[in-house]
């Protein structure tokens, strides 16, 4: 039996279906946060926009989503999530509980923190699957985003 582990998604892979078609062994545990770091829209982003990434921030909260999957599927969620490296953090579950989980940072970082709307409607879709706080969802919904002809 494959071994499993912890994985805190907090952009487009909030989305099951993204993650799942991704990486099939993922299933959802369930919306977590992860304590003094801050979602940005700054990870520079081969297509010219800026994707989702973690900034240190003490005092701060990004919601997410804590999925287990397959310890063999961390190497192909490296190799989709280019730019990122992978670290460990604590995350807390809904009932307080605190996890050590993996999630992706990228240091390769733009000033322009513009999202295409596509992408940025892919995370806030999943903010919205998952039933992260509404006043998270504005936060998500305040960030500036551009068209894009691709998605």
């Amino acid at each position: 039996m494959a071994t499993r582990v912890l994985y805190f998604a907090y952009g487009s892979n909030m989305l099951s279906e993204r993650l799942c078609s991704r990486v099939p062994s993922a299933q959802v545990i369930g919306r977590a946060r992860l304590e003094d770091w801050r979602l940005v829209f700054n990870k520079r982003s081969r297509d010219g926009s800026a994707k989702a990434n973690l900034t240190a921030s003490l005092g701060d909260t990004t919601w997410g989503v804590l999925y287990e999957v397959d310890a063999q599927d961390l190497n192909k969620l490296d190799k989709i999530e280019g730019g990122y490296q992978r670290i460990s953090v604590q995350i807390c579950k809904p009932d307080g509980e605190k996890v050590t989980a993996a999630t992706y940072v990228s240091t390769d970082v733009v000033d322009n923190q513009t999202a295409y709307e596509w992408y940025k409607n892919m995370v806030i879709a999943g903010a919205r699957e998952h039933g992260l706080p509404q006043d998270y969802i504005a936060y998500l919904e305040g960030f500036p985003s551009q068209p894009s002809t691709t998605s």
